[in-house]
């Protein structure tokens, strides 16, 4: 018996990376996938089928059942698309892994509309138009009187939550936002028996070795035999439990990295400081200056 057994999961972003692992371990635990993967360069830029398709064929050799999609995820459209072939082709739908995600770094001052748009497009954008689809069939499912259990993972990230990165103010707001996104959802959804979280994965990704003074952290060789913190196939434990009938988590954002599992909280006030009366210009300086 599979964790995943005659559940029928999509997973963006599915064609390289964490999301092949994530891909793969579903199916080895029995569920039925539909590998989406635009298969663009880091940027966004181009199209290739092969990525998506070369990880369906390794499903199937295992003897698991998957198909392949190649749509935009960043278009409503496109997102829609996804959602309804996953329908078709299996009956239903019971997770949703939104992974996908690009990189144009860029220091504020030097950053261009178009390297802004690009990454808050496939990364919140994407998200969220996924989401959208996804949770139109199950409240259409519950109102219909038909049991609904299911899960979405969504991908925030470090750069956004605890640990923010010069250079990727577009990949970092986009990932807060995200990480925001999935408590929302997760609040708007229980109704309908879905449940929503999120993980901040590190781990040795075609983005992270492209992440300015990252990547030679992550090119590190790990010596044969050893435990290697950095490989993505150390993140899909967690999203495939979290992607289980019988998890009862939801609203929870965890970081993930090698061997460690962290659950983080948002904002939160540390200190407050009060007036009798009106506040007064002088009165904030004297009264933060103390904070500080």
């Amino acid at each position: 018996m599979g964790k995943l057994d005659g559940r029928v999961a999509v997973v963006t972003g599915a064609g390289r990376g964490i999301g092949r692992e994530h891909a793969l371990l579903f199916a080895r635990e029995g569920a039925k996938v539909v590998v989406n993967d635009l298969g663009g360069n880091n940027d966004g830029t181009g199209t290739d089928a092969g990525p998506a398709q070369q990880v369906v064929d390794e499903i199937r050799a295992l003897g698991g059942e998957a198909v392949a999609n190649t749509e935009n995820i960043a278009t409503w459209d496109g997102a829609q698309r996804l959602i309804e072939q996953a329908v078709s082709e299996f009956g239903t739908l019971d997770v949703l892994v939104n992974n996908a995600g690009i990189l144009r770094d860029a220091f504020i001052a030097g950053m261009d509309e178009s390297q802004w748009d690009a990454v808050i497009a496939v990364h919140l954008k994407g998200h969220a138009a996924c989401l959208h689809h996804a949770a139109a069939y199950w409240k259409a499912q519950s109102k219909a009187g038909k049991p609904v259990n299911a899960a979405v993972i969504n991908t925030a990230s470090a750069s956004g939550t605890f640990m923010p990165n010069a250079g990727q103010a577009n990949y970092g707001a986009a990932k807060a936002g995200i990480a925001a996104l999935t408590q929302v959802a997760a609040d708007e959804l229980d109704r309908y028996g879905v449940r929503v979280n999120a993980i901040a994965p590190i781990a040795r990704t075609r983005l992270t070795l492209a992440t300015p003074g990252m990547g030679a952290l992550f090119a590190a060789e790990v010596p044969e035999g050893e435990f290697d913190a950095f490989d993505p196939a150390n993140i899909s434990p967690l999203v495939t439990h979290l992607a289980e009938a019988g998890c009862t988590l939801t609203g929870k954002v965890f970081a993930v990295q090698g061997g460690a599992i962290t659950e983080l909280e948002g904002w939160h006030g540390v200190r407050t400081v009060e007036t009798d009366g009106p506040w007064t210009i002088d009165g904030v300086a004297a009264q933060l200056k103390e904070v500080n």
